[in-house]
């Protein structure tokens, strides 16, 4: 929850791309391709929990056009928990926060905060509370929705979940009674979970980290960052930066009571850590070399790097070429980890900047938020959604709730993604059992596999079958 334990992908590559799916373009779907070889497609994220596959596919689509095909997407996410819609909407907003506001690297910063940090910056905590007043407007106002981010619609949102995000933005934002006391919340969770092995947690992160996740495409991952996550739940560090604010897009479970909020605290991962998604590997090659175990790159500073590149690509829809000299080359440095200093909140709404102006607009792109109550009806046959998706996508927390009948929404051809246990410290056997747990729902609804996977022996974060 509240991040997404697979890599994050270009799905409209994944559609079209050969190595992938065997189909070659000019026998795409007549529903899917015109005269003027303009794509059309619609993807499903069925419980992403975060807009990483939105945010690579879109920051992609300049090449796709180079090579003259005309994308057009339309995504449709369903999550279940309600503050994950809002908190996905605010990604979103940051990620297409206008070049006016800040520029790409301190974007890059305030998103690797907002994303991965139980704690971030004074201007972290600052921007989100401007910004959910200003989101809030967005949501509300269809006209200003219109003017600011015409591509995103709520319309499949119910009322009641409307009300659930409004919720959601004004509990971020400075004011008193709006408390979400993380630091308490997450070190309860981590003595729940390790018991009588608390005063001994340190060896049991090591444990977790060097013989699970490292054996499991998880070798990016630096000892120091991941033991401080699992401490603190601060998973981005560097070293100029102060984390002591609450992140509040982390509650869950919120509830109006008089001007205050209840809710259930925090409920998310606290074993894995949000470095799955941008952090685990990247097409820069030099930032993936290590010595005798020890990276160059922190997992952090790859994903710095790959979030600079799909920001950079959304706001001048032209090719990154990194500077290797601007990425801190932390992997093998033991960083001053002290503890993080106590921050008196208190509301600075009259100091705070307004963040207004219209988000980035990328051509052929509708983001539509769908109701929870869809979860349900997508496993109807005879739904509104029968022979609707081409690309889905289906998170691992979700997958219990797939019917057979889940099939009848894909078009043919089409492509199913789902997400696999690999990057979690479950046992392997359990990781093995829900695998072929996939594999079996694959060959029961007649999908077959993108790539043949009884010859390939590699470890799977995500599988990929087809319908044809």
């Amino acid at each position: 929850m509240f991040w997404g334990l697979s890599e994050a992908l270009d799905l409209f590559q994944e559609y079209i791309g050969k190595s992938n799916y065997q189909v070659e373009n000019e026998n795409l779907s007549p529903d899917s391709k015109n005269q003027d070889n303009t794509t059309e497609i619609n993807i499903l994220l069925f419980g992403s929990n975060d807009p990483r596959h939105i945010l690579a596919t879109m920051a992609n689509m300049y090449s796709h056009r180079a090579k003259g095909i005309n994308p057009v997407i339309n995504f449709y996410l369903v999550d279940g928990c309600i503050e994950i819609v809002a908190r996905n909407i605010a990604l979103l907003a940051i990620a297409l926060e206008n070049p006016k506001v800040m520029n790409i690297r301190s974007k890059t910063h305030l998103f690797m905060d907002i994303y991965g940090n139980t704690l971030v910056r004074a201007f972290s905590h600052q921007y989100v509370s401007a910004k959910s007043k200003s989101l809030i407007k967005t949501i509300t106002d269809s006209q200003c929705l219109e003017k600011k981010a015409p591509f995103l619609n709520i319309d499949g949102l119910k009322y009641r979940e409307r009300d659930g995000v409004e919720n959601a933005l004004n509990f971020w934002s400075s004011k008193e009674g709006n408390i979400f006391n993380i630091k308490q919340y997450w070190n309860e969770r981590v003595k729940k979970l390790l018991g009588t092995r608390y005063d001994y947690r340190e060896g049991q992160f090591d444990w977790d980290l060097n013989m699970v996740l490292k054996d499991r495409k998880g070798s990016q991952i630096c000892s120091q960052e991941y033991r401080h996550w699992r401490e603190t739940g601060v998973a981005f560090t560097f070293p100029e930066f102060e984390y002591n604010v609450p992140n509040k897009t982390l509650a869950a479970g919120l509830v109006r009571n008089g001007k205050k909020y209840l809710h259930r605290g925090y409920i998310g991962d606290i074993q894995t850590g949000p470095y799955a998604a941008f952090g685990l590997t990247t097409s820069d090659q030099r930032m993936l070399k290590s010595m005798h175990g020890q990276n160059d790159y922190r997992s952090t500073d790859i994903t710095e790097r790959n979030i600079l590149q799909i920001f950079h690509e959304l706001a001048t829809q032209m090719p990154y070429d990194h500077d290797l000299s601007q990425s801190r080359k932390y992997g093998s440095i033991r960083l001053q980890m002290g503890k993080g200093l106590t921050n008196c909140e208190e509301d600075v709404e009259n100091l705070l900047q307004d963040y207004n102006e219209p988000w980035i607009k990328i051509e052929g792109v509708k983001i539509n938020f769908l109701s929870s109550d869809e979860i349900l009806s997508l496993q109807d046959s005879n739904s509104r959604w029968a022979n609707f998706f081409d690309v889905i996508f289906v998170a691992h927390n979700y997958f219990s709730f797939l019917k057979d009948s889940f099939i009848d929404v894909l078009r043919s051809p089409s492509i199913l993604i789902m997400e696999t246990r690999l990057l979690t410290t479950e046992r392997k056997s359990a990781v093995d059992k829900f695998e072929e747990e996939l594999f079996q729902f694959a060959e029961r609804t007649h999908l077959k596999p993108c790539i043949n996977y009884d010859t390939i022996n590699s470890k799977r974060s995500i599988l990929k079958f087809q319908k044809i």
